[in-house]
């Protein structure tokens, strides 16, 4: 487990199988006793390297476009936005 935000963080865990989700592939992890954690790919040693910070300035920026957008669109609407 490699992503640093994780309560698994640092841990080896066992991958009994892997499936696709949406697209992705996900690994179904074992821990301790009858245990499973199901975990995107990107949050392990086998998808790329984990960002340090929590969040990304592009999701953040993404995430504001779209705030944008909503509160247009509302105001559009004669909703006033915010």
């Amino acid at each position: 487990m490699t992503h640093p935000f994780h309560a698994l963080a640092g841990q080896r865990l066992d991958i009994p199988f892997v499936k696709r989700r949406s697209g992705a592939l996900v690994f179904v992890c074992a821990y301790g006793v009858g245990r499973s954690v199901t975990l995107p790919q990107e949050w392990t040693d086998r998808g790329g390297e984990p960002g340090g910070d929590r969040l990304a300035v592009e999701g953040l920026s993404a995430l504001r476009a779209l705030v944008n957008a909503l509160v247009s669109r509302g105001a559009d609407m004669g909703g006033g936005g915010s």
